[in-house]
């Protein structure tokens, strides 16, 4: 049964890895597109900034006069820390011999009481997978070109961009290697072929379909800190296992192997893609006159089965132990009809999974309240409900699943595994403000509202957000009559606090929670910092 518990526990290791999908879409969604769009807070569906209003509003290319080029580029800067801190009158799983308060400093758990931190940005290579960035702030390019010809009501564009890009790595013996120590979700639109039309002096439409690529890649190490494992090392302890003698060989052997709930499992490596990921985007826009201005756009579902590889690499301790029960008597007739591990030292096959980039939708008004001062207001809202949970296929049968579903027949087959998730809706909220200082040069300042879509129980560092502020300053300067350079400067945080058993995604210690728990018992402290510095230069040609 220990094993029962615990191979679910690296089933959920897997499935940990998938949640930073949902989670980090919501981080990252119009995080690394157009400076402009950053320095208003994403308050631009009634004002899209030049060539992305690809993304933002397709009806938008509408105010593109002839032939213009545009190049972006976003530096961004990642910071994320955990602290791992043992509650007051911690005592794990209540076993007797097993260490428990670390504020005694009789505990081995490295993590307690301890500190996590990441500065270091992952990329996702198309093809290739996970790629490790040098220190320092990530550069993000996007860029476009449209064509609008003399006298036509039609505009055309094309843009390259990322929708979302987040991914970080830790150092390998940072205590939050468990979940995880490298891991990153990408989205890259690469083609986005798009038309606005101007209906008449009040009305503009746009459409637009958009071909992306979405890649995941997570490395991460594994331990299970439950009650089961607790009682196996007390056992271990029992038998004398130091010593080389067994009581009990050959009818059960438990010494071929050190195994707690403090040591390593073994390590985890995922990485999926899905190469061809279509969406559509619709906008519409009113002028009504000079002084104000209504868009909406939207932004398709897409249905994705991201297809990859996976590996374990099991420690010697944790495959020497398992051989150690199969080679004993009762071990084997346990093993047998509970469908225990055999004690192999590595699993690898490929891996799939199923998933819906979420629909979006975005509305909002651009009004003039003084021939100086442009105020926008923009609200927001993504399809996260549909995450109620993930799908992963396997290949082929796993010993992990073989024992998960005995505990968990609803979420476990032989060859597949659900994640309940449970993620909710939400409404964002963008605010922007623009001071026309002169004929060429335009100051800005904008926040945005935005919400976790992750419950509460739900949290985890993966991930380690919950809702934020966006805060931007920017500027837009016309060089010339024919070229515009737009720059912004951004900071987001988010600070969560999640309490012992407060999140089955993380720290919970009950033995029917078959969500991965690297952090049992202790309280976690996440905290979020994203700086963003961007320049937009756009011209006529």
């Amino acid at each position: 049964m220990g094993i029962t518990s615990h191979k679910k526990r690296i089933a959920g290791a897997i499935i940990a890895a998938s949640v930073t999908c949902g989670v980090e879409a919501q981080l990252a969604q119009n995080l690394t597109i157009h400076p402009k769009a950053l320095a208003l807070g994403n308050a631009v569906t009634a004002d899209p900034p030049g060539m992305m209003a690809i993304h933002y509003n397709p009806a938008g290319l509408t105010r593109l006069e002839g032939r213009q080029l545009e190049v972006n580029l976003m530096s961004v800067y990642l910071d994320v820390d955990a602290d791992f801190h043992a509650p007051e009158g911690y005592e794990i799983f209540g076993i007797d011999g097993l260490e428990t308060d670390p504020l005694t400093g009789e505990q081995r758990d490295p993590v307690a009481n301890s500190h996590s931190h990441s500065n270091t940005l992952a990329l996702y290579i198309p093809g290739f997978g996970l790629l490790r960035a040098p220190p320092g702030p990530a550069l993000v390019p996007s860029g476009g070109i449209s064509i609008n010809p003399p006298g036509s009501k039609l505009t055309f564009a094309n843009a390259f961009y990322m929708p979302f890009a987040a991914g970080y790595y830790r150092d390998k013996e940072d205590p939050g290697r468990y979940m995880p120590q490298a891991q990153t979700l990408q989205r890259t639109t690469y083609l986005s072929p798009s038309v606005g039309y101007k209906i008449n002096e009040e009305w503009s439409v746009g459409a637009g379909i958009h071909l992306s690529h979405m890649g995941m890649a997570v490395d991460q190490y594994m331990r299970a800190p439950n009650m089961l494992l607790g009682v196996a090392e007390v056992l271990q302890d029992a038998f004398n296992c130091e010593s080389g003698d067994e009581p009990l060989q050959p009818w059960l052997a438990l010494c071929g192997g050190n195994v707690g709930p403090w040591d390593d499992i073994g390590a985890l490596s995922i990485n999926v893609q899905e190469t061809l990921s279509p969406t559509y985007a619709l906008g519409v826009m009113w002028e009504p006159n000079d002084w104000f201005t209504w868009g909406a756009s939207y932004t398709s579902e897409a249905d994705m089965n991201l297809k990859g590889t996976f590996e374990i690499e099991y420690t010697d301790d944790w495959s020497g132990f398992w051989q150690s029960v199969n080679g004993s008597v009762l071990g084997a007739i346990t093993s047998a009809i509970l469908s225990l591990p055999s004690g192999a030292p590595r699993e690898a096959g490929n891996v799939s999974l199923d998933l819906t980039y979420p629909q979006h939708f975005q509305t909002g008004i651009s009004v003039d309240v003084h021939p100086k001062l442009t105020v926008n207001v923009d609200v927001g809202w993504t399809d996260y409900k549909q995450w109620d949970a993930f799908v992963f296929r396997f290949d082929r049968n796993l010993e992990f699943l073989n024992a998960a579903r005995i505990l968990s027949p609803d979420n476990a087959t032989p060859n597949t595994l659900r994640l309940p998730l449970g993620f909710t809706d939400q409404w964002n909220w963008g605010f922007g403000l623009e001071f026309h200082a002169s004929s060429r040069l335009d100051l800005r300042a904008g926040v945005e509202i935005r919400d976790s879509v992750i419950p509460d129980d739900q949290r985890q560092i993966l991930a380690p957000f919950g809702g934020a502020n966006l805060y931007s300053v920017g500027m837009g300067y016309r060089w010339d009559k024919d070229t515009e350079i737009d720059m912004n400067l951004s900071y987001l945080q988010s600070i969560e606090t999640i309490p012992a058993n407060g999140s089955c995604n993380l720290n919970c210690d009950n033995i029917t929670n078959i969500i991965y728990n690297p952090y049992a018992g202790l309280d976690v402290k996440t905290s979020l910092r994203v700086v963003m510095a961007g320049l937009s230069f756009r011209t006529k040609f």
